[in-house]
Parts: C-alpha cells; sequence; structure tokens
C-alpha cells in the first residue's frame, strides 16, 4: 500500500510540478547574486537526507492518522455494518488523499529552496507560491550556529543558523513566525556539511570586516577624518576664547 502510493504520488508530482512551473513561473535554477569579476558564487541545496527527513515526518504522522480513521470505520461497522460499507470510500479517500497532498508539498519545498554564497554575502530563496528571497550581506552577521537534533543526526544533517545585526541573539526557532521569516536571522536547513558553511561563512566574515567591504559607516568615518586645517581653526578659536591677562 505504501509503495502503491509512493507511485502514485511520484506520477503526480512529475505532473504537477511541470504545470506549476508553467503557471506560476516558478524558477527552477539558483538564484543570481552579484559577484566581482573573476568570482563564482556557490549554489547549493539542502541535502538529500533532508528530503528523507521530511519524508520521515511525514509518514510516522500520516500513520497516526489513518490508524485512527481507520480506527473510527472499524467503530462504526461493528455498530452498524450497513453504515460502515458505505462509508468505505470516504475512508479511504481520508487515509490516501492527504497522504498525496502532503507528498507533493514536500517535494516542492525540497525543489524550490536554494542557498547561495558569494565572497561578500548569502541568499536565500524558499516557497512557490509566495517567493521568500533574503540576502544577508556578511558584515552584518552578528553569530553563526550550528542546530542538530536527535532525528537531524540520524538522518546526518544540520541546520545553520545566521543572527544579522539588531536580532539582540534571539533563538529563531521561538515566536509564531518561521525562522527563515524572522526579520534578523537566516536559517540554512537541511544540510550535510553544517561545520564546512559555518567555518566558510565565519572567514567570509572576518574578511569582510578586515578589508571594510560594504561597510559604509567606516567608509564615511575615514571620509570626516580631521585634517590638519581643521585643526588650526579649532586651535584658533580655543586661543581667542581664552581670557587675556590684566595688564600690570
Amino acid at each position: 500500500m505504501k509503495d502503491r502510493v509512493e507511485q502514485v504520488s511520484k506520477w503526480c508530482y512529475r505532473g504537477l510540478w511541470g504545470i506549476l512551473t508553467r503557471w506560476f513561473r516558478v524558477p527552477v535554477q539558483p538564484p543570481n547574486l552579484p559577484t566581482a569579476d573573476g568570482e563564482a558564487a556557490e549554489s547549493f541545496k539542502p541535502s538529500e537526507g533532508f528530503l528523507r527527513y521530511l519524508k520521515f515526518q511525514f509518514w510516522l504522522w500520516f500513520f497516526i492518522m489513518d490508524i485512527a480513521v481507520f480506527i473510527g470505520w472499524l467503530v462504526i461497522t461493528i455498530v452498524e455494518p450497513w453504515i460502515g460499507m458505505l462509508l468505505i470510500p470516504l475512508a479511504l479517500f481520508l487515509a490516501i488523499a492527504p497522504d498525496i497532498v502532503a507528498y507533493l508539498a514536500i517535494h516542492l519545498r525540497y525543489d524550490t529552496t536554494w542557498y547561495v554564497l558569494s565572497q561578500r554575502s548569502l541568499r536565500i530563496r524558499r516557497g512557490i507560491w509566495i517567493i521568500h528571497e533574503t540576502t544577508i550581506t556578511f558584515e552584518n552577521i552578528q553569530n553563526v550556529t550550528i542546530n542538530q537534533g536527535p532525528l537531524q543526526r540520524w538522518f546526518d544533517i544540520a541546520n545553520v543558523t545566521i543572527e544579522t545585526a539588531g536580532g539582540g541573539g534571539s533563538n529563531p526557532q521561538q515566536g509564531q513566525a518561521a525562522p527563515w521569516q524572522a526579520s534578523h536571522c537566516g536559517l540554512i536547513e537541511g544540510i550535510s556539511d553544517a561545520p564546512r558553511i559555518r567555518d566558510l561563512l565565519m572567514s567570509r566574515l572576518g574578511k569582510s570586516r578586515t578589508s571594510g567591504l560594504g561597510d559604509e559607516a567606516h567608509t564615511r568615518a575615514q571620509q570626516a577624518r580631521w585634517t590638519s586645517e581643521h585643526i588650526g581653526v579649532l586651535r584658533e578659536i580655543r586661543d581667542a576664547l581664552r581670557p587675556h591677562p590684566a595688564a600690570s
């Protein structure tokens, strides 16, 4: 039964994915990210382990739901056998249709997620009905952490959470908004090489701050430095304001 649902879901997904990409102009390629001459941006997707992780949660949840539907149908059939016979099509629909819909949603979520890294910034894209695309410049990053739960360890994946200026160190997993919708954080989820991505982000963060890339405040401060002429004028004003000693 599970294999048949899987096959039907895959067939429906391939057809639905093609229709959605044409109707809603869903981008199937990674997002563009401005780069310097001779620089190549690195684009990647969540690990295949992330897809298996989502499917495991899906089958666990819907196994519980299907058992509940079966128990409900069985109780009705024992009490009123003729009503139970009439409800067989409805029970099958409730047991199978949500599985197919959720399976399609899992693949759509996986296939529309992209991460792109350049020397100066990170771009994250998610969504199909509404595309969320977030760009984070490295000089605005305050902290980079790795989060991995027990089930994620089993599937050899982890999340990299990026806190930016103004975030106040808040946990993006708290609150009603999804982690990737928080205004002061970015989430790279479901990757198998989280330590490498974290170290890469921190390395480029250090280079960006050292070279002053994109640091507008630093540039303005350099432009506003006092010159010797400025200092000379200030000294003349200081001397003019000093009280003169009384004539003897």
